[in-house]
């Protein structure tokens, strides 16, 4: 089935695609989302960077700070996801159902705000969550001072990824994209003012770096709010149109929705931050060779992370639309793109290990030959790992076009939890392996999630082309 869609560069969304149409629409769509991911990971890095140059302690307590923040981060991730899902069936029904998306987009930005106060109230605890996870109270105590600055921009990021969501859905990827690039040369400017105390600021070290965070989280969320509001396509939504009116079916539907997702997010970057916790018991050499090679897979992984994004979109348009064939090529596109792009840098990954390395340590003199030979062996398996990393991610992408998210949450839990983990602290400490281990364990972990999504894909997939399409 398709139908006549009567907005800007809609020629290319009836269920009549061809596969290479259908290639075209995704990375049209996928590569401003692929730059966006990316220049939020360059958000992080500028603030490292600052950092590192006041001190060991204070990057050793930033670094301590963050993972918080991210734990919480991931909320507003999930709903942002949870959003694009059920905007994009929304506009695949109809690309004039102003009433319906005004209302899942109010009702994510409610779910924002009730969310956001118990997480405010965690986070102001950070000091005490520290020090009962052992951490030395000096560096607990800076870690916290850091936060209680960071976490009031947790809500304005939130606003960000609801509204970029919005614009995803109506497949409108470049303002998000602008802004966030805006927003990384805002926050430079603001470390190098407020971290040293240039121009007469004052130099407030680690809490200058969160205090440009949080101004630059602020500046993101009303750069975009205001561009919604005046661009002509976008404005005829009136999204913050009787704002205050509840709506608690739509919001009961996208919290179903969104929550099988974040906890989905939490299985996988707490595998990771345990995956750090168990290499620090192997020793320093190997936790210093883990990072690099997590710092290389992490910025890979922003290719599909962004691509993924894209095809929730994709996925969720045809499916509005019972398009059932489109669901299932739009799905199948964004999969191979992820295969293709992966399996490069996964090649990159085997074939030139050394030249990697020495970009993080420079020239290998005698006391870094140990950190170089460990992080060469991560590499290695990371090449295997970008692949199936890369199909694990899309595989769920699509499965969220559907609004599948329950199985997939499932499924991230007995491949993380019950298979990789477990195999991966085997290896490392009865297997004899150490920190190649860890890494053969995560690889086997993510595998088996790459695995059981495909057949949850094709299954779906089947399914579909035989019956007609049921939501959920």
């Amino acid at each position: 089935m398709t139908t006549s869609l009567g907005t800007r560069g809609d020629h290319h969304h009836t269920g009549g695609n061809s596969w290479w149409e259908e290639t075209r629409a995704m990375l049209l769509l996928g590569w401003p989302l692929v730059l966006t991911s990316l220049a939020q990971v360059m958000m992080n890095a500028t603030d490292v960077l600052f950092i590192g140059r006041v001190g060991p302690q204070a990057l050793a307590a930033a670094a301590l700070g963050t993972n918080l923040y991210i734990a919480a981060f991931v909320v507003g991730l999930g709903l942002g996801i949870a959003t694009s899902a059920m905007l994009a069936q929304t506009l695949g029904r109809s690309r004039h159902a102003v009433r319906d998306v005004r209302r899942t987009v109010r009702q994510a930005l409610w779910i924002c705000v009730f969310t956001v106060i118990p997480v405010w109230v965690v986070l102001w605890q950070a000091e005490a969550i520290l020090l009962r996870i052992g951490q030395a109270p000096d560096l607990a105590a800076e870690a916290a001072r850091f936060v209680h600055v960071l976490q009031w921009g947790m809500l304005p990021i939130w606003i960000f990824m609801v509204l970029r969501s919005f614009c995803a859905a109506l497949e409108r990827a470049h303002p998000p994209m602008l802004v966030t690039i805006l927003a990384i040369g805002l926050n430079i400017l603001l470390n190098w003012l407020l971290v040293f105390g240039h121009f007469g600021f004052p130099a407030l070290g680690l809490q200058g770096s969160a205090l440009a965070t949080l101004i630059s989280s602020v500046f993101m969320a009303l750069t975009l709010l205001a561009y919604i509001l005046r661009d002509r396509h976008l404005r005829r939504f009136y999204i913050l149109g009787r704002f205050w009116r509840a709506d608690w079916p739509r919001l009961r539907e996208l919290a179903k929705l969104a929550g099988p997702i974040i906890i989905t997010l939490a299985f996988e970057m707490l595998v990771f931050n345990v995956a750090v916790m168990l290499m620090g018991l192997i020793g320093k050499d190997e936790l210093a060779a883990h990072s690099i090679a997590i710092q290389m897979a992490s910025l890979t992984f922003m290719v599909p992370v962004g691509l993924s994004q894209a095809a929730v979109v994709r996925v969720g348009l045809a499916a509005g639309r019972g398009d059932m064939i489109g669901v299932a090529r739009a799905g199948w596109v964004a999969i191979g793109l992820g295969v293709v792009f992966m399996s490069c840098t996964a090649l990159l990954f085997v074939t030139m290990p050394s030249l990697i390395v020495e970009l993080f340590l420079g020239e290998i003199t005698e006391d870094k030959v140990a950190v170089a030979r460990h992080a060469a062996v991560f590499l290695g398996i990371a090449g295997i790992f970008q692949i199936v990393d890369g199909v694990q991610c899309l595989a769920s992408g699509v499965l969220r076009g559907l609004k599948d998210a329950t199985i997939p949450m499932l499924i991230a839990a007995v491949g993380y939890w019950v298979i990789g983990l477990p195999v991966g602290a085997w290896l490392a400490f009865r297997g004899g392996m150490g920190g190649a281990g860890i890494w053969v364990g995560l690889a086997v972990g993510l595998g088996s999630v790459a695995v059981m999504m495909l057949v949850r894909w094709s299954w779906r997939d089947r399914l579909g082309l035989l019956t007609p399409y049921r939501q959920g």
